[in-house]
């Protein structure tokens, strides 16, 4: 057994569908790493460099927190230090249309958001005038 590999998130599953999920793709990386590895296979610094500004550290944990769970598939490609190629698992590709809808909904998300700043910009562009 791997030291370094974690045990997984199944402590925190006791009965939500809704932690469940959480514990196996929430937090601040994990699905910008899966957005990655859906469009193929990456060596460790070929993803480091697409989620940018990850630490080597971070990556290298939910790395193993996605692989602990059946998520991520860790491939070395010969001897200590080569290059390991992560991709994802059959199990791990069922995420797709959830990467996806998420994708999506960020993507509406920032339009809503730069429209609000729109329209509060143009709120401050009328003239102010004195009361009686």
């Amino acid at each position: 057994m791997n030291k370094k590999a974690p045990a997984g998130n199944h402590a925190r599953l006791e009965g939500c569908p809704l932690s469940a999920a959480f514990a196996a793709i929430g937090g601040k990386w994990k699905l910008t790493i899966l957005y990655w590895l859906a469009h193929g296979e990456l060596h460790f610094a070929g993803l480091q460099r697409r989620v940018a500004p990850i630490s080597h550290k971070v990556l290298a944990e939910q790395l193993r927190e996605l692989e602990a769970d059946g998520i991520v598939d860790r491939t070395p490609t010969g001897t200590v230090p080569a290059p390991v190629i992560y991709q994802l698992t059959p199990y791990g590709q069922t995420l797709l249309p959830i990467i996806e809808s998420v994708r999506l909904w960020g993507e509406c998300h920032l339009q809503r958001l730069s429209a609000l700043r729109r329209s509060d910009a143009m709120a401050c562009s009328t003239p102010v005038s004195r009361r009686e």
